[in-house]
């Protein structure tokens, strides 16, 4: 007979019924008061935000008994369950998904020592077990009452997010406040979620920019959702309410393998491999002048017309986007005629090379869209390190080991056809439309240079002029000079497009490539 054997039976009864009332009271949380002032904020709690998440709202929690053993300034007489982070696991569309989530009715999500280890453990069972980490954030920063105890707690987080990085996917959820040192958590996740009117990132908030450089600014229009997908492109996306954010969120997921050892979920499919796409041949005009919107190609070849983009409200000259093509994931890179005539610069080089890196990471395969006249020119664009951050994109590419397949639309220009994965820097293929055009620049700036002195000297300059833009048109820039070269593979009908990429990918998919011995690059920052 065992110790517990010899427990009387009622005993034992009341132990299990003093767990389910401490249970109870550490999941309803500090007050109903607290709970009610959270949603008056438009405000979910943390297990409110976590059952969004999951599927059928199910989660296992660790460490819900935690709870601080800090003293001084009135802590050693609040020491509530959970200390403020509830830390879990759960299934998102079937697959394992850990998360942590901040709770605000308590020490304002401050982040103490307690705090911070709940976190540490739950990432590196993340990492451990090769599965996404979510963090829904809603803290007021480190707890100033345990001092630097705190901010050792923010260091070993962000080791940890760039010890998994490229390992795991790491998605940042903001919705509450995130100040101070605790915004470079986020910096360092693969995606960052933002709701408006709730959340907002910032090193330094608006009083003390008012107190030290004289701007008054309040705390949205400095670093609220709209200011972080718009101008700063710290966030990726920006949501009205927190249920759409963390819809999305298991969206996002859905695109995403558990680790990098894996491929990306593919999923079946109603849309026919072989259905061919001659709604391209009107959505592109001929004309290389005028605009259209890119998003309408891709809808047009991709699975059901569904894809989920990436970064569109900032750089919108570049279209970065999550889809499926015959079932599996795709990340497409494209260029936006739209918006500014889809020329390169600084924003959209950097979004670029940031999608290109990430979707090699995780094993996802890279389909660029071409249609680009060169970088784009000016002072600004030179004195803020346009090559620096051409740069960027260019050793992305060129760094990348997944299937690669490039696409010419209508132009390719320059140094800008080079960095949009073309087959001088490795791209597996290289696909074109007829009316491709790909050269240095323009026919009528070539022409300009090449024939400067003849067009001079000529006797009506404007007719030599057209003259000798068609010489240079017909001899360096129709459709097949490139194919002829070997530096395109094949120009295809547009109407071919869905086939012909589908088709590449399955060929490319057991592709590798193996990699030069080095501790790592040194990528140009």
């Amino acid at each position: 007979m065992t110790a517990l054997d010899d427990t009387p039976v009622g005993q034992r009864r009341g132990t299990v019924a003093e767990l389910a009332a401490v249970r109870a009271r550490m999941r309803r949380g500090p007050s109903d008061e607290a709970t009610e002032a959270q949603h008056a904020k438009g405000k979910l709690t943390a297990r409110e935000r976590l059952q969004l998440l999951f599927d059928d709202g199910r989660f296992t929690e660790i460490e819900g008994l935690r709870r601080h053993r800090a003293s001084g300034f009135g802590l050693e007489d609040r020491r509530p369950w959970t200390d403020g982070v509830v830390t879990a696991w759960g299934r998102v569309f079937g697959r394992t998904v850990f998360a942590y989530a901040h709770d605000f009715r308590i020490f304002g999500g401050s982040l103490g020592e307690a705090h911070a280890e709940k976190i540490h453990k739950i990432m590196d069972m993340a990492a451990t077990a090769g599965a996404p980490i979510v963090g829904l954030c809603d803290g007021a920063g480190a707890r100033i009452q345990e001092g630097v105890s705190a901010l050792a707690g923010y260091g070993g987080i962000f080791q940890r997010n760039v010890r998994n990085s490229g390992v795991i996917p790491q998605i940042s959820v903001m919705m509450g406040p995130c100040a101070g040192g605790a915004a470079y958590s986020p910096a360092l996740s693969d995606f960052v979620f933002m709701v408006r009117g709730t959340s907002q990132m910032f090193i330094t908030g608006p009083d003390v920019v008012q107190a030290v450089t004289g701007e008054r600014i309040g705390h949205d229009e400095l670093g609220g959702a709209d200011a972080h997908t718009t101008l700063s492109g710290v966030a990726h996306f920006a949501y009205d309410d927190e249920e759409s954010c963390l819809a999305d969120v298991r969206y996002l997921l859905s695109f995403l393998p558990a680790d990098n050892r894996e491929q990306p979920p593919s999923e079946p499919t109603a849309d026919r491999p072989d259905r061919l796409t001659p709604a391209l041949l009107d959505l592109v005009p001929g004309d290389g002048k005028r605009a259209y919107d890119m998003r309408e190609v891709i809808e047009e070849f991709v699975d059901s017309g569904d894809f989920f983009e990436v970064h569109e409200a900032w750089a919108p000259n570049v279209v970065c986007a999550l889809a499926r093509l015959d079932g599996h994931v795709v990340g497409i890179v494209a260029n936006q005629p739209a918006a500014l005539a889809g020329v390169l610069d600084i924003k959209g080089s950097e979004k670029a090379a940031r999608f290109v890196q990430m979707c090699d990471s995780f094993n996802i395969p890279l389909v660029t869209l071409v249609d680009v006249p060169g970088f784009l020119p000016g002072v600004g664009q030179e004195h803020g390190g346009i090559i620096r951050h051409g740069a960027k994109l260019l050793y992305a590419y060129c760094n990348a080991t997944v299937p690669r397949i490039q696409l010419i639309l209508r132009k390719a220009y320059g140094g800008a056809y080079i960095v949009m994965d073309s087959r001088s820097i490795g791209s597996d293929l290289s696909l074109a439309w007829p009316g491709n055009e790909i050269a240095v620049m323009g026919a009528e700036g070539a022409a300009g240079v090449v024939f400067r002195r003849e067009i001079a000297a000529a006797a009506d300059p404007d007719l030599a002029r057209e003259q000798h833009i068609k010489e240079y048109r017909e001899q360096l820039m129709h459709p097949y000079h490139a194919a002829e070269r070997g530096l395109v593979d094949d120009v295809i009908d547009p109407a071919e497009t869905r086939v012909r990429l589908i088709d590449a990918i399955a060929v490319l998919r057991t592709k590798y490539v193996p990699q030069p011995s080095r501790k790592h690059g040194n990528p140009p920052q």
